[in-house]
């Protein structure tokens, strides 16, 4: 009888540090909000031409589940207080804080330069 208890009380716990990492894991991504002005920006972004050129590679996900950790992979979301970064896109590669490129492949998403990734911590 103490086994079933036991069982059950374990089960519960494991169950409830599986839905706490599990939840803790989707909701924190890569969040990203486009504002209308430079000085409401987290960060200033520039949209290079070539790959070569950026800082980092970004591919735009569809699903908020999928954006990632600091590792390229963006969702764009409606509303700045459900973003992680608040961006702006400049005209000019020395406006900006960090130089991206827009990937069409999940897999190219990345930092090509490491100097700059505490801009998206």
């Amino acid at each position: 009888m103490i086994s079933i208890f036991l069982y059950l009380y374990v089960m519960n716990k494991m169950l409830f540090f599986l839905v706490f990492f599990i939840s803790f894991g989707t909701s924190y991504g890569q969040k990203i909000y486009l504002v209308d002005y430079a000085s409401q920006a987290d960060v200033k972004v520039f949209v290079a031409d070539y790959e070569s050129r950026a800082d980092l590679v970004v591919y735009k996900v569809d699903y908020e589940s999928r954006a990632g950790k600091n590792d390229g992979n963006w969702f764009f979301v409606d509303y700045a207080s459900k973003s992680d970064k608040k961006i702006f896109f400049v005209d000019y590669a020395f406006q900006s804080d960090v130089i991206i490129f827009f990937t069409k492949y999940p897999h190219n998403a990345g930092w090509r330069s490491k100097e700059k990734i505490h801009l998206f911590y």
